[in-house]
């Protein structure tokens, strides 16, 4: 963790610092127009955190207020596909949770592998499946870091979750996620394998950044947008452009549940 990007965002929200960490994964990024009182940093200003390579992610971090709660929202992350390291989000999550940032709320946009969940379907994801079995914690030091993954995307911010959307009258699925590392698609086999495991979506996000909040004590809550099926279950072509012109179809729901949820979550 770097003392200068720390100290730089204590001085910006010093009267009252946020205790939510967003990342906002593509389809997501309409939630920063929902902020109220907010203020946008380029990644660039706060060194340490990370230049993305991704199309559709905006590279700032914004703070700003969604009713009583004060946000740090992450208009973009660093992908493990990007470098081949899986700490590129350790930093900034470390320098949030240290500014006063409790919970972490992560959203992505991932492939369906369930006929009952579309393109366009929301979910909230349950557990996951490091199928890349890759961890942000190598190099640790201590017994610490053997942090138990038991209940890692919280039980009861999942329940809070579930009644916005019903209040709503929006769908909210439930599953287990499966972490690629990717940048290439998975292939239809390995989807069938997935299946086979119990894996309800497929994405190559959001497992790092979870195992890095649990390690710092973080309650994690974690949504998808269903952009597309996986390969081998539709005729869809699968590339990057057909994931953001999906995701942008779907974003306006998926911002307002967002922004719903946030509003109203319960913090200790």
């Amino acid at each position: 963790m770097t003392d200068t990007a720390l100290d730089r965002l204590r001085a910006r929200c010093a009267d009252q610092p946020p205790r939510i960490t967003v990342v906002l994964g593509s389809g997501w990024g309409g939630l920063t127009a929902r902020l109220q009182d907010a203020e946008r940093i380029p990644y660039a200003e706060l060194p340490g955190f990370p230049v993305s390579t991704v199309a559709g992610h905006d590279g700032a971090l914004w703070l700003g207020r969604l009713g009583a709660h004060r946000l740090a929202v992450m208009s973009g992350r660093k992908h493990v596909y990007e470098t081949g390291e899986a700490d590129g989000m350790k930093l900034p999550l470390r320098t949030l949770r240290a500014l006063g940032c409790e919970v972490l709320v992560q959203t992505n946009a991932a492939g369906s592998l369930r006929p009952v969940m579309p393109p366009g379907s929301l979910m909230a994801i349950s557990d996951h499946l490091n199928l890349s079995q890759r961890s942000p914690l190598v190099g640790e030091a201590g017994s610490e870091r053997f942090v138990s993954m038991v209940d890692a995307y919280d039980p009861a911010l999942r329940q809070h979750a579930q009644a916005v959307a019903q209040s709503l009258g929006t769908p909210l699925h439930e599953g287990v996620f499966a972490w690629f590392l990717g940048p290439q698609f998975e292939t239809p086999a390995e989807i069938r394998m997935m299946q086979g495991f119990g894996a309800d979506a497929v994405g190559m996000s959001t497992v790092p950044e979870t195992i890095i909040a649990r390690h710092a004590g973080m309650r994690v809550l974690a949504l998808s947008l269903l952009t597309n099926m996986a390969a081998g279950l539709s005729n869809e072509q699968l590339s990057h452009a057909h994931t953001l012109a999906q995701a942008q179809a779907a974003g306006d729901t998926a911002g307002d549940l967002l922004a719903a949820i946030l509003s109203t979550l319960p913090l200790a």
